[in-house]
């Protein structure tokens, strides 16, 4: 319980109440005892809410650290996290929040409107969904009370960038002299699987008489014991891996050449091409051939169709060729 009491300064007149709040003595002026009996029983009230409603005040250090503990628990990785508190620094820099208690509407609303200043609107979203998450972690740990709203703000919709044919053909063309480069390429458009997790494989986690192989994701730690693959990439492959040292374990023995990437994508006139992109290429290649959407988000191990259908799937040729579908010969011909 945090005390409030009495006290008459000597030379003054009127009576003080004094408290402390926030770790700082505060005092009130007033000029009866009995108004400032009556002040001390409100103030007491309101600096022991926590008791009567079950909210826990702690500090911004604490509520940071203890957010940050629970999310490595849950198995999130360092990147993730790195966002996360990239987040919270940034919305305590425009807020100046010191406590759990300042976790209001106003501060967030405030924090919104700061931030969407400095980013863009798809950062500016990235932000508000980490501070929509701890706002909802610091209400299941009582820190805080009441319905507070965070709304991720509509963007405009961008057009997912993916390879036609003819940019695979001469992407894998110009990269069949890096074989290890090549090998990457290959899998990525043929699985769908982000880099870090192609440049994990181990040479063991390929069945080469069933045609899969075993992944799991770094990102989101999803598994999948049996991935399936194409067989072409299955006999790729097993040139690729006679040709390694038998000792070897990893599938890849070298890093990523962003160099040789980069003056790749050059000569195919992609510069700004990202290797995440052969992502969505794959994504958007089983939607133009009419895969599902739930099969294609099991492949790319997302928790949400939304995200598969939004960010990773260019449907414009689909749209193309559904619109060629329509009879209009035959309704001018009549």
């Amino acid at each position: 319980m945090r005390k409030v009491w009495l006290y008459k300064r000597k030379g003054i007149k009127g009576w003080w109440t004094g408290w402390y709040e926030n770790g700082q003595r505060r005092a009130k002026a007033l000029p009866t005892k009995a108004l400032a009996e009556h002040y001390r029983q409100i103030k007491y009230t309101q600096l022991n809410s926590d008791v009567f409603t079950g909210i826990v005040v702690a500090d911004w250090s604490q509520l940071t650290s203890e957010y940050r503990k629970d999310k490595t628990v849950e198995g999130i990785v360092e990147s993730s996290l790195y966002e996360i508190s990239l987040t919270l620094r940034n919305f305590h820099r425009l807020t100046n929040v010191i406590s759990s208690r300042q976790l209001t509407q106003n501060n967030i609303d405030g924090f919104i409107l700061k931030r969407g200043k400095e980013v863009k609107r798809t950062t500016l979203n990235k932000d508000i969904r980490n501070i929509k998450a701890f706002i909802r972690w610091c209400q299941q740990k009582k820190y805080i009370n009441g319905n507070l709203k965070v709304k991720v703000l509509k963007e405009d919709e961008r057009p997912v960038k993916s390879l036609n044919e003819m940019q695979i053909k001469r992407l894998l063309l110009l990269s069949k002299s890096y074989p290890t480069l090549y090998m990457r390429i290959l899998l990525a458009l043929g699985t769908g699987l982000r880099r870090g997790d192609i440049e994990s494989l181990k040479i063991s986690d390929i069945d080469f008489i069933n045609s899969n192989m075993a992944t799991k994701s770094k990102k989101t730690k999803k598994s999948m014991t049996s991935r399936p693959l194409p067989l072409e990439i299955i006999e790729k492959l097993k040139v690729y891996v006679e040709n390694l040292p038998k000792e070897q374990a990893l599938l890849f023995i070298d890093r990523f050449k962003h160099r040789k990437w980069k003056e790749i994508c050059r000569k195919i006139e992609l510069s700004d091409l990202k290797f995440h992109d052969l992502r969505k290429t794959f994504a958007s290649t089983l939607a133009q051939l009419g895969i599902s959407t739930a099969v294609t988000q099991k492949l790319l191990e997302h928790s949400s169709p939304t995200l598969t259908q939004k960010i990773y799937t260019n449907v414009d040729p689909v749209l193309r060729y559904s619109v060629n579908q329509l009879p209009i010969r035959q309704w001018l011909s009549g």
